[in-house]
């Protein structure tokens, strides 16, 4: 029987029933599995998919929408991959057009690498920012800001998600209210009883990503990163919008060196709404 073609191989929505097949395709293209991440993205969102004939995924992404359930104010794309052994064929392209066409007018946000960039430009989307990831192991410092953080508790959610909603600009309550099962740490900031910013640090492979932050300004997003350094044993793992000089400067004192830069683009809103100063890095790049 002839091998049906790329072309013709159905697209369909992807269950954690997926998660192993997910995370094989993650480590075909020399990433990490990220099984934790992958879980989590496929329960709070959507993951679409191609299936190989001969075992496997040929393609995947996950995408999370935010807003209203049935007309959603925006929507995060990521974790695009297609298998080695069909690369260069199109087929991350007719996934993606896929996914745009079933979104209809979302608007649409995305981090691209350098390699992927050129793919999303066809596509339509438009380079509005840049994040730089850094990542290593947290020395403290002489002077940390003294910004008082403390290990949020159930209370702390009504408010969790309403700063939250400020500053992305958009409901992301079945992604918030998934933190406490889905990270190893959930902190927040207060003065005078009032929450003003929180982070999470959630396992990934050997390192602890940190995200989100948010946080009414850089001190106390300093605050939250040492708090949350200071409570684990593992490398830190950040996204920070290059914007916030002030805190990439800190990490790098800090010991977190430059990984990469990914750009952060947009289809159908020229930028991202919510408060970008407030912050200061996303819970994950595949899910903004």
């Amino acid at each position: 029987m002839p091998t049906p073609s790329l072309a013709s191989l159905p697209i369909r929505r992807l269950t954690l029933r997926d998660l192993t097949a997910c995370a094989d395709l993650s480590e075909d293209r020399g990433w990490p599995r990220e099984e934790h991440k992958w879980g989590f993205l496929l329960t709070a969102g959507k993951g679409y998919g191609i299936d190989d004939p001969a075992g496997g995924l040929v393609s995947a992404c996950a995408v999370t929408e935010y807003g209203p359930h049935e007309r959603p104010s925006l929507a995060a794309l990521g974790m695009v991959l297609v298998a080695e052994r069909h690369a260069r064929q199109g087929v991350g392209r007719r996934l993606m057009r896929h996914v745009v066409a079933a979104l209809g007018t979302t608007p649409l946000t995305l981090h691209a690498t350098p390699y992927g960039r050129p793919l999303y430009e066809e596509l339509g989307f438009k380079a509005t920012g840049r994040a730089e990831m850094v990542r290593g192991r947290f020395t403290p410092g002489g002077s940390e800001p003294a910004v008082a953080t403390r290990a949020a508790t159930a209370e702390d959610l009504p408010a969790i998600l309403r700063i939250d909603e400020e500053v992305f600009g958009a409901d992301r309550t079945h992604i918030i209210t998934r933190l406490p099962a889905f990270a190893d740490q959930l902190r927040v900031a207060e003065e005078n009883g009032r929450l003003t910013g929180y982070a999470a640090a959630w396992p990934n492979m050997d390192t602890h990503v940190v995200g989100p932050l948010i946080a009414r300004d850089t001190e106390t997003a300093k605050a939250l990163l040492a708090s949350l350094a200071a409570r684990t044993d593992r490398p830190l793992r950040t996204d920070i919008d290059v914007r916030h000089e002030e805190l990439l400067g800190w990490a790098r004192e800090r010991g977190l060196a430059s990984v990469a830069f990914n750009s952060v683009m947009t289809y159908g809103i020229t930028e991202l709404p919510g408060d970008w100063t407030r912050r200061f890095a996303p819970l994950t790049v595949a899910a903004g």
